[in-house]
C-alpha cells in the first residue's frame, strides 16, 4: 500500500488523535510475559545471598526486622524508638509477606522486592508498547530494564524503593490507558456529531483508568512520601492531555471545558483517593493498641491546641507524622559524610554508586585463591544511564520542537523521581533514592531506539540499517550486564576481576 493511501476503515475513527494502539493482543502479552518469566528467573537467581552472617544486609537491616515486627504484631509496629520508624508501613507488610512464607531468612525478607521486580518488567513492557505502539519496541523496553543493575539490585533486597517504583510506574501506565480512553469516548461523540453541543464539551464519564491511577499513587505515598511529587506531577500531566484532548476534538474553549468537566473529577481521581488510600495504608495501626504515638492524643497533647476537631486517633496519628517530618527534615549531611553518600546530580550517570555488600579473603572464599572478593554494589549500567543526558535532551527537544506528548510524558515522570531531590541539598541522599528514575530512563531510551529502529513504512534498506544498529545497542546493554553481574549478585571473585569491575574513580 502507498504511503499516501486510505488507511484501513479500523484506522479511521483514531486518525484524530494519532495510531490506534496495536492489534496485536496475543503477542503482545506473549512477549510482555515471556520477558516477565525471563526478568524473574534473573531476579530470584540465589536470592537468599549475600547476608552478613546470616543477618540483612545495609539497611535491610532496619526493614527485616521491623517486617518481622509487623509480622508479629499483626500489621502495625509498636517500637518506641521511633526516630528509626520513619516510613510509613506498607512496604515493610509487603516484606513480610516473604518472611511469613520462608522465614526470616534472605529468601523471606527478599522475596517481595524481587516479586515487583519483575511486575516492574511487565510493566514497562506494556507501557513501552502503548507509548511507541510497537510489540517490538515493548520488548526492547522489557530487555533493557532486566539488564538495568539499579533495577536488579533494588529487586534483590529488602527496602524499600523497588516498591515505590512499581507503584508509580503502575500509576503512569493506568493515565496512558485513560488517556487513549478519553480520545475514543471524544472520537465517539465525533463520529455521532454532537461533540459540540456545547461550547465547553461532552462530559467523558467516569474514569476507571484514572481512579486506579489515583489508588497507586496513593499505595505510593505508602511506600516512601516521596510518592507525593508523582501526585503533582501526574496530576498535572492528566490535565494538560484532557485540554489537548478537547482541542484536537475541535472545541472551542478547551481550557475553559477542561476546567469546567475535567478538574473536579481529576481532583477527586489524583488528590483526594491518593489521600484515603495513603490513610488506609495505616489500617492496623488505627486498630491496633499499642502502635507508635498510637494515644498520642491523650498522652502526649494533654492541651487540646493540636486541631481539635479531629478524632484523637487520627491527631495521634499526624502528632507522629510531624515527629517523623522532623527526622526528615533535620537530616542533614554531617561533618564526615557516609562514605557513599552522593548528591542528586550525580544520579543520572550513576557517577557514585552504593555498596551494599564487602567481604574478602576467607569470608568470600570460592573464586579459588585465598584473597577473594564478595560485593553488592548498586550500578547503573553504564550503556544505558551515560546515556542519560542525550536521552533527555534529545526528549526535551522532541517535546518541544515536535510537541510530541510522549517525550513530554517520560520528562514529567523521570523529572519526578530526580529534581525534588534538589529542594534540599544538604539532605543525607543515596543513590538508591534513583531506583524510580530507572523505567522512565528505560522508556526514554527505547522511544529514542524507535527513532533509530524507524518507522515501520520506511524502506527496506532504511529499516533494516535501524534494525541493525538497535541488535547491537542491545547486544552491549546486555553484554555490560553481564559483566557487572559478579557485584550485583555478590559472587566471589579474584581481586583482579574487582578492580576491573570498578570503571570509576568515583565507583571505590
Amino acid at each position: 500500500m502507498r504511503e499516501d493511501a486510505t488507511p484501513p476503515v479500523d484506522e479511521r475513527p483514531w486518525q484524530p488523535f494519532g495510531p490506534p494502539p496495536p492489534s496485536d493482543r496475543l503477542r503482545g502479552w506473549t512477549v510482555a510475559l515471556t520477558l516477565a518469566l525471563i526478568g524473574g528467573i534473573v531476579r530470584f537467581w540465589n536470592l537468599g545471598h549475600p547476608a552478613d552472617k546470616g543477618t540483612p544486609v545495609f539497611d535491610e537491616k532496619h526493614y527485616a526486622p521491623q517486617a518481622w515486627q509487623l509480622l508479629r504484631n499483626g500489621g502495625y509496629e509498636d517500637n518506641p524508638g521511633y526516630e528509626l520508624v520513619v516510613h510509613p508501613p506498607l512496604s515493610k507488610q509487603l516484606i513480610g509477606f516473604g518472611e511469613w512464607i520462608f522465614g526470616y531468612n534472605g529468601w523471606g525478607w527478599r522475596f517481595s522486592s524481587a516479586v515487583f521486580g519483575t511486575i516492574c518488567v511487565l510493566l514497562i513492557v506494556r507501557i513501552a508498547r502503548r507509548l511507541t505502539r510497537s510489540t517490538l519496541l515493548g520488548a526492547v523496553a522489557g530487555v533493557l530494564l532486566i539488564a538495568d543493575g539499579v533495577s536488579h539490585v533494588s529487586s534483590r533486597v529488602a527496602m524499600l524503593d523497588i516498591f515505590l517504583a512499581v507503584f508509580v510506574v503502575g500509576a503512569f501506565g493506568c493515565l496512558l490507558v485513560d488517556r487513549d480512553q478519553v480520545r475514543a469516548r471524544l472520537t465517539v461523540a465525533m463520529s455521532e456529531g454532537w461533540v459540540g453541543n456545547s461550547p465547553l464539551g461532552p462530559r467523558l464519564g467516569f474514569r476507571w483508568w484514572r481512579f486506579g491511577a489515583g489508588v497507586l499513587l496513593g499505595l505510593g505515598c505508602g511506600i516512601k512520601w516521596s510518592g507525593v511529587w508523582f501526585i503533582v506531577a501526574f496530576g498535572l500531566l492528566n490535565v494538560f492531555w484532557d485540554v489537548t484532548a478537547r482541542r484536537t476534538a475541535g472545541m472551542r474553549r478547551p481550557w475553559a471545558g477542561t476546567f469546567a468537566r475535567d478538574l473536579a473529577p481529576a481532583l477527586w481521581a489524583l488528590a483526594v483517593i491518593p489521600v484515603v488510600t495513603y490513610f488506609c495504608t495505616w489500617w492496623a495501626w488505627f486498630g491496633s493498641e499499642t502502635g507508635i504515638d498510637r494515644w498520642a492524643a491523650s498522652i502526649k497533647l494533654t492541651v487540646d491546641t493540636f486541631l481539635p476537631f479531629l478524632p484523637d486517633p487520627l491527631r495521634g496519628l499526624l502528632f507522629y507524622h510531624d515527629n517523623v517530618l522532623g527526622f526528615h527534615t533535620s537530616l542533614h549531611t554531617p561533618a564526615t559524610p557516609h562514605p557513599w553518600e552522593s548528591k542528586p546530580w550525580t544520579w543520572p550517570m550513576g557517577l557514585r554508586p552504593m555498596l551494599y555488600y564487602y567481604e574478602s579473603g576467607a569470608n568470600a572464599m570460592g573464586c579459588g585463591r585465598q584473597d577473594c572478593v564478595g560485593a553488592v554494589m548498586l550500578i547503573g549500567t553504564p550503556a544505558m544511564w551515560w546515556l542519560a543526558f542525550p536521552m533527555l535532551g534529545w526528549a526535551v527537544w522532541r517535546a518541544l520542537s515536535r510537541l510530541d506528548w510522549r517525550y513530554s510524558a517520560v520528562l514529567v515522570a523521570y523529572g519526578a523521581a530526580w529534581l525534588p531531590w534538589f529542594l534540599d541539598i544538604d539532605r543525607q541522599m543515596y543513590f538508591f533514592y534513583a531506583t524510580a528514575m530507572a523505567p522512565f530512563l528505560v522508556l526514554g531510551l527505547t522511544m529514542g531506539l524507535g527513532e533509530i529502529l524507524g518507522r515501520a513504512r520506511a524502506g527496506f534498506e532504511r529499516r533494516r540499517t535501524g534494525l541493525l544498529v538497535l541488535a547491537l545497542y542491545l547486544g552491549l546493554v546486555v553484554a555490560n550486564f553481564a559483566w557487572l553481574w559478579p557485584v550485583l549478585v555478590g559472587d566471589s571473585i579474584t581481586p583482579w576481576r574487582w578492580n576491573a569491575e570498578l570503571w570509576l574513580p568515583s565507583w571505590r
